[in-house]
């Protein structure tokens, strides 16, 4: 299946004790927590353009886009973009008033409950799937459940990328900037 590609990875790596932590803070090894799941999904994009005001570039997927930080790539390169599944929220209904500028509709597909307190939601895009880390609590607070609609939020400096081959991505949509006018219309 055509979109069956973009998503090209998924994965979930055992916890493991250590702490990333910047500047001279120690690592401690007895109060970090032991049962963290790294789950990610990768997907491949194309650049679509740059906000040079803002610093942030926009990415296609075929069915929406995606605000990433500047990726140093020219608009049409090909680019895989790493997203943390502890990044992605959920949302019931369409996110409005929120500072998440990346926020996707989607059907859930998949719940499945890892070591407490840990559940991973899987939502199907429509392009792709995408998966969230969220603890039981929220899966039974939202009562989410295969086949509900609901929004995967993601925030635009969570994501990050890697430069990938732009050979058989979709193309980007026209920008109203670069649309020929029909001259049947005009």
């Amino acid at each position: 299946m055509f979109f069956a590609k973009r998503c090209i990875a998924s994965r979930v790596a055992k916890p493991t004790n250590q702490t990333t932590r910047s500047g001279n803070i120690p690592l401690p090894t007895d109060s970090a927590p032991k049962n963290r799941f790294k789950l990610s999904t990768t997907l491949e994009a194309r650049v679509h353009h740059h906000n040079v005001k803002t610093g942030v570039t926009t990415l296609f997927l075929g069915a929406f886009e995606l605000r990433v930080p500047r990726v140093e790539a020219e608009p049409g390169t090909g680019v895989a973009v790493e997203i943390d599944a502890s990044d992605v929220s959920i949302a019931l209904s369409r996110p409005m008033d929120v500072s998440i500028t990346n926020r996707l509709p989607g059907t859930i597909v998949e719940v499945e409950y890892l070591d407490a307190p840990y559940a991973r939601v899987t939502f199907d895009l429509g392009v792709c799937n995408l998966h969230s880390l969220v603890t039981w609590e929220s899966v039974e607070r939202l009562a989410l459940e295969p086949g509900l609609k609901a929004w995967a939020m993601i925030k635009t400096i969570a994501i990050t990328q890697m430069n990938v081959n732009p050979e058989s991505l979709p193309e980007p949509r026209p920008t109203l900037q670069s649309r020929t006018p029909n001259p049947e219309t005009t």
